[in-house]
């Protein structure tokens, strides 16, 4: 099971009821954050889920709404006792940008390791998350993220039987291990079925609408994706600030055939977006207008 909340739909600046941007994953006693915009520790604490476990910060790209809120929340983890380190993830330059942030957090139990993306794409594998950043078309550089939690198949002990190895190896096969008995080498491929599907879910904000989108969005089970104008008569402002309409957010959600859109990263002149949610849905049925603390839980396919 992967637990999502979005935790901030708001872009520019924070509005009553409305934190700046931030997402927040939770899988197998890890959490990963996406973006960390002015607000996002309150926004933790109104959930009610914990800031210790998060292992993993991904930055889209560094305008302070993005990102604004980390040395508040490094000051807050390093006061719930973690010492274990933690990652961050985003664009050439984060490393700076972060060194420059912690002047007012200087002093952590915790080692904090950057990871600067150079590329068009890249992939991380971080406590069973599996992490594909790829490039988008905002003002400055940006990422989307895709988060996919893979699914091994099924274990056969049947053939386990069939093949004489012993029960207590079958564990270390079950997780991907070779095993010898009496000078025979068994490997997991042998007693394991076809992978399964897994869960995924893609995150994109502050950026055109790009091939690469729809490519690493496609069959997402869940696609956030930034909706900043809901109006209209804002597709020139979308155009010109490199943002995108509801409406073209509903055409990448067709095109990757995902099974559920949200949108967010609101402008702050749109006071109500779910008013104009009905405008799109010809488009793709399945959206909402998402709001602060919209949270799903998602399970695997058999579950």
């Amino acid at each position: 099971m992967l637990d999502v909340c979005l935790l901030g739909t708001s872009g520019m600046l924070p509005l009553p009821g409305r934190w700046l941007t931030s997402m927040m994953l939770r899988y197998n006693g890890s959490s990963l954050l996406v973006d960390c915009g002015e607000g996002t520790q309150i926004a933790i604490k109104e959930k009610g889920w914990s800031y210790n476990p998060i292992d993993v910060i991904c930055f889209t790209h560094f305008h302070a709404d993005h990102i604004s809120g980390l040395p508040g929340l490094l000051l807050t983890i390093g006061n719930s006792e973690r010492t274990a380190p933690l990652t961050l993830i985003g664009p050439k330059g984060l490393q700076r940008v972060v060194n420059s942030l912690r002047v007012i957090a200087p002093e952590l139990p915790f080692e904090i390791k950057c990871i600067e993306i150079t590329e068009p794409s890249a992939h991380f594998s971080i406590n069973g998350y599996e992490i594909d950043a790829f490039k988008v078309n905002h003002t400055v550089a940006c990422y989307g993220y895709s988060i996919s939690i893979p699914r091994i198949g099924k274990f056969d002990p049947v053939r386990a039987r069939e093949l004489e190895i012993p029960v207590h190896f079958w564990n270390k096969l079950q997780h991907g291990e070779d095993v010898v008995v009496n000078d025979k080498t068994f490997t997991s491929d042998m007693v394991m079925g076809a992978s399964r599907k897994g869960i995924k879910v893609t995150y994109c904000t502050d950026t055109r609408p790009v091939p690469a989108i729809v490519e690493n969005a496609k069959n997402s089970d869940l696609f956030i994706c930034e909706g900043m104008y809901g109006e209209n008569d804002k597709d020139h402002k979308a155009r010109e600030y490199k943002h995108m309409t509801f409406k073209e957010a509903a055409k990448l959600a067709k095109e990757a055939k995902v099974e559920r859109l949200w949108l967010t990263h609101y402008s702050p002149s749109l006071v109500r977006p779910w008013d104009y949610v009905d405008s799109i849905k010809h488009i793709f049925p399945k959206v909402i207008a998402a709001k602060d603390q919209q949270s799903i839980e998602l399970n695997f396919e058999d579950d």
